[in-house]
């Protein structure tokens, strides 16, 4: 019978140091800040438009419940 020898695992502190992965600063024009709170308020209502609609259709499932329980 052989045996194999383990390999050790690479890690993230032997890869790069803390310092060497932070990015430079890029200062952003009102333009692109504008921009970027844009897209941000676009995807907040998207999912509030995906909420309502599941909710919506959550009562709908109620209210067919409630009818079925008022003919008994």
């Amino acid at each position: 019978m052989t045996t194999k020898k383990a390999v050790p695992a690479k890690t993230a502190t032997t890869t790069a140091s803390p310092t060497t992965t932070r990015k430079a600063w890029v200062k952003k024009t009102p333009v692109e800040v504008v921009l970027e709170q844009i897209g941000k308020q676009e995807e907040k209502v998207a999912g509030m438009r995906a909420e309502l609609t599941r909710e919506e259709r959550e009562l709908a499932k109620l209210q067919k419940a409630k009818s079925v329980l008022e003919a008994v």
